[in-house]
Parts: structure tokens; sequence; C-alpha cells
């Protein structure tokens, strides 16, 4: 073969594949790029691996560590101080704000910050406290609070 695949290479592909996984996080990608570095530290002890055993022990390498971390995400999924962050209507779930817009026919608005969110529930007029109870989309769904 005119161009033979040693250690470094396998480590460069680790590298763009870590950084790939950076562009598009999911945990796929990393588990690709370890399976690279480890088949680099392989050929790397044992310099004179076929690259049809270096590339089938990268693709073996590579669905086991897929499998297993997904495996292991699944019973232990990574606990966050924030778990709501991508969800804004869940977020204020819970919460009491003031009507802006008095709720006529079910529908009525409150300001969240700088924002305004349509709200449903129980005619009511506006200035009256209301609790978030649940989120349906972006609409808000909300109850007098006594």
């Amino acid at each position: 073969m005119p161009f033979d695949i040693i250690f470094w290479h396998w480590w460069s592909l680790g590298a763009i594949l870590l950084i790939v996984e950076l562009l598009a996080p999911g945990m796929f990608f990393l588990w690709m790029g370890e399976s690279a570095f480890v088949v680099g530290a392989v050929i790397w002890l044992f310099p004179g691996m076929d690259e049809e055993y270096q590339v089938m022990l990268f693709s073996v390498l590579s669905v086991i560590s897929i499998i297993a971390a997904r495996r292991f995400l699944k019973r232990r999924p990574i606990e966050s101080d924030r778990p709501f962050l991508n969800q804004r209507t869940a977020q204020y779930i819970g919460r009491v704000f003031t009507l802006e817009e008095a709720i006529v026919n079910g529908r009525g608005k409150i300001r969240v910050d700088d924002s305004s969110w349509r709200v449903e529930g129980a005619d009511c007029p506006a200035g009256t406290k209301v609790r978030v109870m649940d989120a349906e989309g972006v609409i808000l769904k909300v109850q007098a609070v006594d």
C-alpha cells in the first residue's frame, strides 16, 4: 500500500471527531473520537497491525462504546441544576404573575420579564394574581390565586 496509516493519523481523526462533537453535540462523535485515540495507542504499541484490522478495531470499539454509553446514561441520567433551561414554559409552572390583560372568554395575557405570554384560564380582570399551572406549547394555563 502506498500510504501507511500510523498512530498519529488515528489521533488526528480522534481530534477531528471531538471537534465535530463540539459542533454537533449528541454524545455520538465523542465515543468515536475516543475509539480513534485508543486505536492510535494500540498502533503506537503494536506498529505492524494491518490497516484492515485497524479499521475493524475502530469500528468495533466505536459501536461498543456508543452502546455502553447510551445504556449507562439511560440508567444514570445527567443531573442539572437548571433542568428546564431550554423549556421556557416549563420554567414558569408554579410561579405567580399579574394579569396584564384580562382573561376574557378564557384567554388573556401576562407579562413575564420582558415579554408577554398568552394565557388560558377562568375569566379574571386585569391585575389579578394568577399561578401558572401548566403549559401547552406557548400558551400558559393559569388559575387565579386567592
